[in-house]
């Protein structure tokens, strides 16, 4: 019986360290398949902000949360599962639905420029597609809704990139890795985000510290500071946000054209920063980046423009037309 429980225990120790190296492996390629991300990253944490912006304090945290919750909802029902299966039985599909999102970031973008550039027009486009609301609930919901649909092309862009990132293996492997990135982009995003909306109020906290020490003294000081350069620096990551959001949609569609398209795409604009790169040897990355990067953000303000009018004057009226049929709405 004894030699027999030491059989067993030694199995089990054995399992043990099968599992903890397997889930140490899975630790490692998630690492590696998030750093992969982390542009994309960057870009949804500097979009999410805007979100919140123009509304009551105690309104910030539940918003980032709905948001957060939506985001997980993304990763782990829709794209976690969707990604793995096309990745194994179509393949070819993936690129062209990652252009098709990177068009509707185009689009968002261009319509946040329209809306700080032309308030009216972006206004007039708004009420076309019948997106203006009511209520401050409907506000909220749009807005969520809004960030959720973004949170979408993004997180699917995160996704097939981490993907694309791991080693051949197996299906529960891959589907284990996926699952920690996602989680963990979103707890990282949507944490950071969290202490964004609110480091005005905690700034309103230490500015209304009255001890009399110099600790206290230093704390209404930074305080102050903070209350006065949040709106500034929210400002200024929201233009952040959309400039990514155009830049990350056009890098979407020019990898598609690069493998889709003809090959000329795709070798002008690495020629392009390549010439770039050359003429200062000593920052050639960072000036291959920026080419390629402007070049991205052109393409999308153009695929954001022309998108703009279909969306108004093809895509709502269709739309409008479709729901009009449905059982319970009015014609």
């Amino acid at each position: 019986m004894s030699v027999g429980l030491i059989a067993l225990l030694d199995d089990l120790a054995a399992i043990a360290r099968v599992a903890a190296a397997h889930l140490d492996k899975v630790a490692s390629q998630a690492t590696k398949a998030g750093a992969k991300a982390a542009g994309v990253v960057i870009d949804d944490a500097a979009v999410t902000p805007g979100y919140v912006i123009g509304f009551a304090a105690e309104r910030e945290l539940p918003i980032v949360g709905r948001i957060a919750a939506g985001s997980l909802r993304n990763k782990l029902l829709i794209l976690l599962p969707v990604a793995l299966v096309l990745s194994h039985i179509l393949p070819w599909t993936i690129t062209p639905l990652l252009m098709i999102g990177g068009v509707y970031l185009c689009y968002e973008g261009v319509e946040k420029v329209l809306e700080a550039v032309m308030p009216h027009r972006a206004h007039q486009h708004e009420a076309q597609l019948g997106t203006v609301a009511l209520n401050a609930k409907t506000v909220e919901d749009e807005k969520v809704a809004s960030a959720i649909k973004t949170d979408f092309i993004l997180s699917a862009e995160i996704m097939a990139i981490a993907l694309a990132a791991l080693p051949a293996g197996s299906f529960v492997t891959q589907a284990l890795v996926l699952a920690l990135v996602g989680i963990g982009i979103t707890v990282a995003v949507y944490g950071a985000v969290a202490l964004i909306v609110k480091a005005d109020d905690f700034g309103m906290a230490l500015a209304g510290n009255d001890h009399a020490s110099v600790l206290a003294g230093m704390g209404r000081a930074f305080g102050r500071a903070l209350v006065h350069g949040m709106p500034v620096f929210l400002t200024i990551l929201g233009a952040v946000g959309t400039a990514a959001m155009i830049w990350v949609g056009g890098g979407i569609v020019l990898h598609g054209l690069e493998v889709y398209g003809p090959p000329s795409i795709g070798s002008t604009v690495h020629a392009a920063a390549e010439i770039a790169a050359h003429a200062i040897p000593s920052a050639a990355g960072a000036l291959e980046w920026i080419i390629e990067a402007a070049i991205s953000g052109v393409l999308g303000l153009l695929i954001g423009a022309a998108t703009l009018p279909i969306v108004e004057f093809a895509v709502a009226p269709a739309w409008k037309g479709l729901k009009s049929l449905l059982p319970g709405r009015q014609k």
